[in-house]
């Protein structure tokens, strides 16, 4: 009986476990070093309030009608279970493509991966912070920050490309030459994200849910989230997200978090002067963000050994959207069920 570990509880890894569920019943295992699910679809919540949440990574699903392919039943049963609805929320400055339609999800975006993980049957593990990865007696001996190594026959790797490749042990003698190239040809654009949270009964007087800037240096998306997502309600308070710039990211990826969070907050002031101020702001950076350049000409997915199987994946291996994802989890599956 085979064991599988996942290594990566975002959309992609949480669609993997979610196909292996028949292939592999009660033997995944899904790691992750973050504190919850979403990796970067990740929806974090006001410390005095459950209910106040702020999606910090995506903000909505953009399906596109004639590319949707193989992806179709994945937007059908995320719609019929009511995880993801149509934005019908006003944003400015959106460009809205011919046929495609999107979607936000009411509970936080966070919760489409949950319902992957959830559905999958396997046993998800938060704050393992994966180091090394060596072959020992056939298997594949995981090693991580915290508690002891763990045997595996079969181990997905489906974090940021260079992630996979700062792991240690024998795994860096197993990517070949030719493999390396191609993983360390991967580039990620990045950016910060704010988090404001408010109390029950603040009142954020504007006309839109969501706009795009287009003339600021720092700040290119602000939502209204709770208004974004269509689940007003007096109980509970209003959130705040803020997107930077690319280039701002990338010009402060470096700095002291605290003092990019005043910078962006004091951008924020210029822009929407009528913010009232947050009982609490949350600050992101998204080393990470998007793929700006994938692994070329790729299934999806890429195998770094075969007998036991060692496999990699995510949007670094198709393209940052929900389709990317989902077709490299796909391929992913594939692959491993091919081996259980």
């Amino acid at each position: 009986m085979s064991r599988v570990l996942v290594v990566g509880a975002g959309l992609s890894g949480g669609a993997c476990a979610w196909l292996l569920r028949g292939a592999a019943p009660g033997r995944v295992t899904v790691w992750d070093k973050a504190r919850g699910a979403g990796g970067r679809m990740s929806t974090s919540r006001a410390a005095w309030d459950a209910g106040c949440t702020a999606d910090l990574g995506a903000q909505y699903v953009t399906r596109e009608t004639e590319r949707a392919g193989r992806c179709c039943s994945f937007y059908e049963e995320l719609l019929c279970h009511g995880i993801l609805k149509p934005l019908t929320a006003p944003v400015e400055g959106m460009v809205v493509k011919e046929g495609s339609c999107n979607y936000v999800a009411p509970q936080g975006i966070s919760s489409v991966v949950k319902y992957y993980l959830n559905q999958s049957g396997a046993d998800v593990f938060y704050e393992q912070h994966v180091t090394c990865i060596s072959l020992r007696d056939g298997k594949w001996e995981v090693s991580r920050k915290m508690g002891p190594p763990e045997q595996f026959d079969i181990v997905i790797l489906t974090m940021p490309v260079p992630q996979i490749l700062q792991l240690q042990g024998d795994i860096v003698n197993i990517i070949n030459e030719s493999q390396k190239q191609q993983l360390e040809s991967v580039s990620y654009s990045s950016r910060y994200a704010l988090g404001l949270f408010y109390e029950a009964g603040t009142r954020i007087d504007v006309p839109w849910a969501a706009q795009y800037i287009t003339d600021n240096p720092c700040i290119r998306f602000i939502s209204i989230d709770n208004k974004k997502r269509n689940i007003e309600s007096p109980e509970i308070g209003p959130s705040v997200v803020v997107h930077t710039t690319v280039a701002f990211g990338s010009e402060y990826l470096a700095s002291d978090p605290a003092e990019v969070q005043q910078l962006i907050l004091s951008h924020l002031e210029r822009i929407v002067p009528s913010l009232p101020k947050p009982a609490s702001v949350k600050c992101q950076k998204w080393r990470y963000s998007q793929v700006t350049k994938a692994v070329p000409n790729c299934p999806g997915q890429m195998i770094l050994h075969t007998q036991p199987l060692l496999i990699c994946g995510g949007d670094g291996f198709t393209c940052s959207n929900f389709d990317g994802c989902i077709d490299s989890a796909l391929s992913l599956a594939e692959a491993v069920k091919s081996q259980l």
